[in-house]
């Protein structure tokens, strides 16, 4: 039998966001950049050391001190390049100009999520 989804087909490649983030160790020595369209998950990821042998578990990166939302997937994706890319003194300048204490900011994601799934069932709609 039929389920009522099989009657309509949503891309939500089409409608995912993603986003761009700079985390690091409790220190602040170790910068880690990377890009994703799920954010809260892949920092959580990044906390409890999912992937064991990553550079993010090795170096104890555990700390989300940055980052971008962008309403297109591959806009993250493209600034993680270009951020990658740039010299460690730019990196520490766009995270200070957000967030001069370097505090964790995996807090605030709460609020941008709850933003953002409004926003994708607007879409579905």
């Amino acid at each position: 039998m039929k389920q009522p989804s099989d009657f309509f087909e949503v891309d939500l490649s089409m409608h995912l966001c993603g986003y761009f983030y700079i985390m690091s160790n409790t220190h602040n020595t170790v910068l880690y950049c990377g890009a994703t369209t799920d954010l809260y998950n892949r920092v959580q990821e990044h906390k409890n050391e999912v992937y064991k042998n990553s550079f993010t578990s090795r170096y104890n990166i555990n700390k989300l001190v940055y980052f971008e939302s962008f309403s297109i997937a591959g806009e993250a994706f493209e600034r993680e390049k270009q951020v990658k890319a740039g010299s460690r003194k730019k990196k520490i300048d766009l995270i200070e100009r957000m967030n001069p204490e370097w505090k964790d900011l995996t807090e605030v994601l709460a609020g941008h999520a709850s933003e953002e799934l409004i926003r994708i069932k607007k879409l579905i709609k």
